[in-house]
């Protein structure tokens, strides 16, 4: 058991190791965790449902995890492509596309999701 303890440790370790390198070096991760933050506050102000934050929170984690796996697959490329190929550039595009289609929806879901009590909100505060 404390072996089991200790691996998961570790492996949470490296995962976190993994996410920082994100942080590091993709410039985008930076934009997704400014919108992460604020969507975090606004909906937090709102005090909206727990069903509606358990679709937030995946959402946003979807978006995460495609620009962490769209990292790991320009390293990748990298690394086993470092000279210019079309396909290494298709995979790095489709990649790239992945993050692309999950920020979109996650803007959609937003509106969908926080744009109705956030002007409910704002017109309140109006009065």
């Amino acid at each position: 058991m404390l072996s089991f303890i200790r691996s998961t440790i570790r492996a949470i370790g490296f995962a976190v190791e993994g996410w920082w390198y994100v942080l590091r070096t993709q410039s985008n991760a930076w934009v997704h965790a400014l919108i992460s933050i604020a969507v975090i506050i606004v909906c937090l102000w709102l005090q909206l449902p727990a069903r509606d934050w358990a679709v937030i929170i995946l959402t946003i984690a979807i978006v995460w995890a495609a620009e962490s796996f769209n990292t790991a697959v320009e390293t990748l490329t990298d690394l086993v492509s470092p000279e210019k190929h079309k396909l290494a550039k298709i995979s790095k595009d489709a990649s790239a596309a992945a993050v692309l289609i999950s920020a979109a929806a996650s803007i959609i879901i937003g509106i969908l999701i926080i744009a109705p009590p956030l002007w409910k909100k704002i017109a309140s505060l109006l009065r």
